[in-house]
């Protein structure tokens, strides 16, 4: 059998890499690139855990090489530390300093000196986090209890915002978790993210899904009033189903106005069992909060005239393949693949399990909301309509 050769990027080819993976390429079409499998893309990207290593610049203000080799001819010559600094407009102490880190004046040498100075910035500063162990504690607490970097950055800015030795970047949690070799955060932390991915995804990565069903005399997103767009109005929820192993279903609906979620469990995914769950669930809501409800075209909802009688919902449907329509519902359903991964079994799950689930989503400080959490705002709905 006939290996081939490893291969060694050179500095272009991983400057390609990192610019397609910042694109959002994936790394099997980066490989094709370069004739390659996936795995050699990995080995470029993983180290930092998917985060871009910043390139490394000298500072101005460092001796240059060519101020070096001055330096190494004035010394030949025999003239003096000040002239040197002199004719170069650096000072004295500059120019001593250089020659006695690097051999002295005798064994002096400009690319062997200048070969040092670079290798001797490579230490690295450290980050906030490793210099505030509360902060670092504080920060790792949050991640235990699935709140997500930035909901933490928020957080801390809000609740500390004279005290900026207290507060800390979503940036920095997320490199700090990633490229373990800051030594700062655990990386068992990266098991409480919602994507549970050992390097760091670009954000123009994406992956779409394809629409499902057709319903009959549905009400188009279109003919939705614009009222319910602005989101300014409490009452209008946004639903859909995910899905688990063994054909296990769970119905999710997502206030607009509050982002205040409600799991409700199904017994399948026939319509029958999902629009008698969601007029059983509506029970326990104040008839003014809700209104109306922006479904996907999945066939679940496909006797939604049942819903409307029993209810007195609008039900309305987002055109096909727009998962962008019902935003706060797919953003929920991503959240809650930290609590339901796929490809679990969903129906193990009671429904005050998932009431459980749904009250700690509704305690998590949302950055929509001015970090405040859905459960804050939705109370606030409730106490209006008193």
């Amino acid at each position: 059998m006939k290996y081939r050769r490893r291969i060694y990027y050179s500095s272009l080819p991983r400057a390609e890499i990192w610019d397609r993976w910042q694109r959002g390429e994936s790394m099997s079409s980066i490989g094709r690139v370069f004739d390659r499998k996936s795995s050699s893309v990995f080995s470029v990207i993983s180290p930092t855990g998917g985060i871009r290593p910043v390139d490394r610049k000298r500072s101005r203000k460092t001796l240059s090489l060519a101020e070096r080799e001055e330096i190494s001819r004035g010394l030949c010559v025999k003239h003096s530390l000040r002239t040197i600094a002199q004719r170069l407009g650096r000072s004295p102490s500059t120019i001593s300093r250089e020659v006695m880190r690097n051999g002295g004046a005798s064994k002096y040498r400009a690319t062997a000196s200048d070969q040092a100075a670079w290798d001797r910035a490579l230490r690295p500063k450290k980050c906030k986090l490793a210099c505030h162990p509360d902060l670092s504690a504080a920060v790792s607490a949050k991640l235990r209890r699935k709140w997500s970097p930035e909901q933490i950055a928020g957080w801390l800015k809000r609740s500390f915002p004279k005290e900026p030795h207290k507060r800390v970047s979503h940036e920095t949690i997320y490199r700090s978790l990633y490229i373990q070799a800051r030594g700062v955060l655990k990386k068992e932390l990266l098991e409480h993210l919602r994507a549970k991915r050992t390097v760091r995804r670009s954000k123009h990565a994406s992956l779409k899904r394809k629409g499902l069903g057709q319903i009959k005399d549905l009400v188009s997103i279109s003919e939705r009033p614009a009222s319910v767009e602005d989101r300014a109005i409490p009452g209008h929820w946004e639903g859909d189903l995910i899905g688990g192993s063994k054909n296990s279903y769970i119905a999710t609906l997502v206030e607009r106005h509050s982002r205040y979620v409600m799991l409700v469990k199904v017994a399948n995914k026939d319509t029958e069992s999902v629009v008698s769950g969601l007029i059983k669930s509506s029970q326990r809501l104040p008839r003014e909060l809700y209104k109306s409800l922006t479904w996907d075209r999945g066939k679940e909802l496909a006797d939604h005239a049942r819903l409307t009688m029993a209810t007195d919902v609008e039900v309305y449907f987002c055109d096909p393949q727009s998962p962008w329509q019902r935003g706060s519902n797919e953003n929920t359903n991503r959240l809650l693949r930290q609590y339901l991964p796929r490809g679990t079994d969903l129906s193990v799950h009671s429904q005050a399990k998932l009431s459980a689930i749904a009250r700690q989503l509704n305690e998590r400080p949302r950055k929509t909301l001015q970090y405040q959490t859905p459960a804050e705002k939705f109370a606030q709905c409730v106490a209006s309509i008193r």
